[in-house]
């Protein structure tokens, strides 16, 4: 505690009258970061997935793979961090102790908003509690003047209105979370090291004065809320009539083999449209080059420079690491190449307005049963990729937004679903057995896609029975088509009833259907059979 008092009084002119009540540090350019420190390496062993910037102002950064912010190496902006992280400090010990617990935390322990101060090692073991008794603004301040560490499988729960934006947690010795620990709020080492163990989730940030960060496969998120403004990404280009296209190319053949089941328009505005039934389109297919086609070309042009124009926000260091459940939030990201392999998770932290742009300058491939996963409010409609090279879709890839590639040939194999569309501007594209439906916005076709009026189909995944309720679009005499993985049909039955349960046995598998209702909807999706 005495360097903390040396500190206080050597930056006296940065100082806060005492409190006498918790209130919340000022964290300032601090609260960007989800990781660290003012004077010490920042090193990362295995899978970590971060959300926020990565820094130091004295040291060096090691063998992070793709993080969802900023890696500052010892630039203006760690100096303004590594300032703003000494004045949270002083503000911190400043504030008035309240409480004293004892040094063994957690346990089933429950506390209240306030500030305590612990002087031994203290030891984080199975749930402690925090209690906001209904207050969003409730603070938690820890003062701790010895080491702290966790047993495996800690953690910190929220309750009552208690958020981790509030709370935070100085440590004046060294900090080191035992695997699975679940940490809550902004732990601040005082010239100290911190030890982030596999499994650990923090909701806040790991930052240190003076001292090395280590992390193994851990899990990092800056909080939301507490006036936090929400991130609403770069604003999204103008698609004109490329709305109405689930697949064109400016330049080169659009051909399809196997039942390939699409709504939106197809075609190209030089070249060949081939392969595709008028039964399995809910569109146009543009046979040849016509004023449509035209006109879908030079818009596709000015949206493939209006999206070269927005800025960067985010480099993607890893290009084979694009995937394996990283988590973006809404940003324009760049990456060299990449391949999607697992689960990319898009954010849009509860706002259904936030636009992800990501640009590839080299090739996009994905890896069998690659996923594209929307939570929290993302909509397919609002995610643009740009690729300058060519894109492969492998095997039951699931994927999400307005995909452009510059030059190079597109292909998409059996099993893939795209909820957007597919544009190149010079390069051809060549299709087999997919399903892909434009996103909500081509009044022209009177399309009405998944997101509007819908027919639902359930169980999912079925395994002897699969119930069809057309009440929600009051249609009956209508069209089901079931369609598997290869694009071969399976089932094609006509529904007479507004419920209709219809026996089931399929193998185990991917299955696509395609309803189309006698009142003109029309939708396409996945089914999993399990027998």
């Amino acid at each position: 505690m005495y360097k903390l008092l040396l500190l206080a009084t050597t930056v006296a002119s940065l100082c806060f009258v005492t409190q006498s009540r918790a209130q919340a540090p000022v964290l300032g350019n601090v609260s960007s970061f989800a990781l660290f420190s003012s004077s010490g390496n920042v090193n990362n062993t295995g899978l970590s997935h971060l959300t926020g910037n990565v820094g130091t102002h004295n040291g060096s950064i090691n063998n992070f793979g793709n993080v969802d912010g900023v890696l500052h190496d010892t630039d203006s902006t760690s100096e303004e961090v590594a300032n703003s992280l000494t004045i949270t400090c002083i503000e911190i010990h400043e504030t008035d102790p309240e409480f004293f617990p004892e040094p063994e935390l957690g346990d089933g322990q429950i506390l209240v908003a306030g500030t305590y101060f612990i002087g031994e090692s203290t030891v984080l073991n199975n749930t402690l509690t925090l209690d906001g008794e209904g207050n969003s603004d409730a603070v938690f301040i820890f003062q701790i003047q010895s080491p702290l560490s966790s047993t495996e499988g800690a953690q910190v729960a929220l309750v009552n209105g208690a958020q981790a934006c509030n709370v935070f947690w100085l440590v004046e010795g060294n900090i080191n979370l035992a695997a699975n620990t679940i940490m809550k709020g902004t732990l601040i080492g005082y010239d100290t090291s911190i030890v982030l163990n596999s499994g650990v989730e923090i909701e806040g940030r790991a930052v240190s004065t003076l001292g090395t960060i280590t992390a193994t496969g851990v899990t990092v998120r800056i909080p939301l809320g507490c006036g936090a403004p929400p991130l609403t990404g770069p604003p999204a280009p103008p698609l004109n009539t490329i709305t109405c296209y689930t697949l064109f190319s400016g330049n080169g053949q659009v051909t399809n083999t196997g039942d390939s089941i699409l709504t939106g328009d197809v075609g190209t505005n030089n070249g060949a449209t081939t392969g595709f039934q008028t039964e399995n389109v809910t569109g146009t297919i543009h046979h040849a080059p016509n004023a449509s086609t035209a006109q879908c070309h030079t818009d596709l042009n000015a949206v493939y420079s209006y999206v070269n124009s927005i800025p960067i926000d985010i480099l993607l260091h890893q290009p084979s690491a694009l995937g394996n459940d990283l988590v973006l939030t809404p940003h324009a990201y760049h990456m060299s190449s990449a391949v999607l392999t697992g689960k990319l998770t898009l954010n849009a932290q509860g706002n259904p307005d936030a636009v992800f742009i990501i640009k590839v300058n080299g090739s996009l491939t994905t890896a069998t049963d690659a996923v594209i996963e929307l939570i929290n409010g993302a909509q397919a409609k609002n995610v643009f990729w740009r690729v300058n090279s060519t894109i492969t879709l492998n095997e039951n890839t699931s994927f999400k937004g307005t995909l452009i590639s510059n030059n190079g040939a597109i292909t998409l194999h059996p099993g893939v679903e795209i909820e957007g569309r597919v544009m190149n501007r010079s390069g051809g594209i060549t299709t087999n057995s997919i399903t892909a439906a434009i996103t909500p916005g081509c009044e022209l076709l009177g399309i009405t896609t998944t997101t509007q009026r819908t027919a639902k189909l359930y169980p999912n995944p079925f395994s002897s029975a699969l119930t069809i309720d057309l009440a929600e679009v009051d249609a009956a005499s209508s069209e089901l088509t079931i369609y598997n993985s290869l694009g071969a049909l399976v089932l094609a039955t006509t529904l007479q009833q507004h419920f209709t349960e219809l026996p089931m046995n399929l193998p185990t598998g991917i299955y696509y259907y395609r309803v189309a209702t006698a009142n003109g909807v029309v939708q396409t999706g996945k089914l999993v059979s399990k027998q």
